[in-house]
């Protein structure tokens, strides 16, 4: 009786509550979470800066691996928390703690493996990622303890994905931002206290990720209407494949992030050994520094975003369809107004935000115009990442990963490839940007569909 009075209390809220008020309530805790767990990386470049452009580069490119990671996190929590919530909208939490315990086990061994395999080959594997032979001891250094760290990385996502889905937010945001600002103060104290180096800061996250993993677990066993027992695991691959097409597009969406952060380390890294040794790592160092600013820039777009994941989700489901565009037109505006108030400022300045975390003026002058161009282009973002999401969340998975493969994979590497080859470092610093404008003018018109569209004549 009492889970049959929660499901129904949930499902009017979620089918009743005003649209922006819904959107907020969920995407504002989610945007929190993702600001400090921005803030923390940031920490990590500003700590780790103080070691040297080399220590700093090594960031750069753990960076990388760490996006490979979450890209199968993301997969398996969206892709399972979009039948959560699609199962709780039909009341049957069975099946919902099927999807949830199924993306749970399968993800804590996919990270078991990537821990195993990463280990064995930690140096080759650093220089994969474009380190170079300088940056490579204090890559391996970070690399060991993220590598470590993975099954709790994996299944800490997945328990966050899950939680917000369930309209449980704010204890998915207490999870993370745990985590966040217990790996701040561990910098502190192991770089600058217990002089550990990259080998501290490493370590700082791997107890940190375990710190949080352990909070959202007992987290999810409060509050969550579905449980993750073993008992739940499924047997079909039928199931499996669903989560995994639904999820796919977060994967391609985090996937080609890091393929991509790691070609920019690569071409970075030698176009810069043309121009001197010293400027191979410093431009690593001056992209790293420069996506570390502009991802937390991004942090409000995705932070809304995921709040309208489980509202859209639900009440596509419920033939709330109304609803479904109402939030995306709302979080698109929300989303526009945040990223140009954070935005302008470094826009403005770009050069007094680089030198929070660098003081070498070679790094330095080659970040301030990147700082500019990577701004610019995250303007574009909020009509881009809303319509994305939305479309994952109401399973439409073939449009949903489309739009995913545009910005940094169809569109971003023949771009990198072309304007580094005509243009060297400088076709670095602007490539982003220039996909990020190309890809908001073709989801625009993908957009203007959407809202014209009529989901119940689609479903005859």
């Amino acid at each position: 009786m009492h889970q049959t009075n929660t499901a129904d209390a949930y499902y009017k809220k979620m089918t009743e509550t005003p649209i922006v008020r819904l959107i907020v309530s969920l995407g504002l805790p989610t945007t929190v979470s993702m600001l400090i767990t921005s803030i923390y990386n940031m920490a990590d470049t500003y700590f780790v800066g103080t070691l040297g452009k080399s220590a700093q580069g090594a960031i750069g490119i753990l960076f990388t691996l760490q996006s490979i990671i979450q890209a199968i996190a993301f997969m398996l929590g969206h892709g399972s928390g979009t039948y959560v919530s699609k199962e709780l909208a039909d009341k049957n939490t069975e099946r919902a703690s099927r999807y949830v315990s199924s993306a749970f086990f399968l993800g804590g061994a996919i990270g078991l493996l990537f821990t195993a395999v990463g280990l064995a080959t930690l140096s080759p594997l650093m220089k994969l990622l474009g380190s170079t032979d300088t940056i490579l001891p204090y890559a391996k250094d970070y690399g060991l303890w993220v590598l470590l760290s993975c099954p709790f990385m994996i299944t800490s996502l997945i328990l966050n994905n899950n939680l917000r889905y369930e309209g449980k937010a704010f204890y998915a945001m207490f999870g993370l931002v745990s985590g966040g600002l217990l790996n701040m103060g561990l910098d502190f104290v192991f770089i600058r206290y217990c002089h550990l180096g990259v080998f501290g800061a490493g370590m700082a996250t791997a107890i940190s990720q375990t710190v949080s993993f352990a909070i959202l677990l007992v987290m999810f066993f409060k509050t969550a209407q579905s449980k993750i027992r073993f008992r739940y695991i499924s047997k079909k691959g039928s199931l499996y494949l669903q989560i995994c097409r639904t999820g796919f597009p977060s994967l391609i969406r985090q996937g080609l992030n890091s393929i991509s952060s790691g070609l920019l380390n690569k071409l970075a890294g030698s176009y810069g050994a043309k121009v001197s040794a010293e400027m191979a790592d410093a431009s690593i160092d001056g992209m790293t520094v420069v996506n570390r600013i502009s991802n937390f820039v991004m942090c409000v777009g995705m932070g809304i975003s995921q709040g309208l994941q489980p509202v859209a989700s639900f009440n596509y489901q419920a033939k709330k369809y109304n609803r479904v565009k109402e939030g995306l037109w709302v979080t698109c505006m929300i989303c526009l107004g945040c990223v140009t108030v954070l935005g302008l400022p470094i826009i403005a300045a770009p050069r007094f935000f680089v030198e929070m975390f660098q003081k070498e003026k070679i790094v330095v002058d080659f970040a301030t115009p990147a700082m500019r161009y990577a701004i610019f282009g995250q303007l574009f973002v909020p009509l881009t990442i809303p319509l994305n999401m939305t479309y994952q969340s109401i399973r439409k998975a073939e449009m949903a990963s489309f739009l995913s493969l545009l910005r940094s994979g169809l569109l971003f590497i023949p771009i990198l490839f072309a304007s580094t080859a005509i243009w060297g470092l400088t076709g670095i610093q602007f490539a982003q940007p220039v996909a990020d404008v190309l890809t908001a003018a073709v989801s625009l018109p993908i957009m203007v569909r959407f809202f014209r569209s009529d989901p119940t004549k689609e479903k005859k």
